[in-house]
């Protein structure tokens, strides 16, 4: 899908630096994709201590499916 946006250059040439890629393209994917894993990550943390779970780690190990 082709976007347009504006994003500030020194922004651009930082993540491009950052991220190790040639393209602008790919840099801005390769942010939004960690953006989308850290914010996933952060909303499995904040279940901690909210959720009953009664199977110890090794019954999840051995588990059937």
């Amino acid at each position: 899908m082709r976007t347009t946006i504006t994003i500030d250059k020194d922004i651009i040439d930082d993540l491009i630096r950052e991220t190790h890629v040639k393209s602008k393209a790919s840099a801005v994917k390769i942010a939004i994709e960690s953006y989308l894993k850290k914010k996933k990550i952060e909303k499995i943390q904040s279940l901690k201590g909210k959720l009953e779970f009664d199977m110890t780690a090794d019954e999840i190990r051995h588990y059937e499916r």
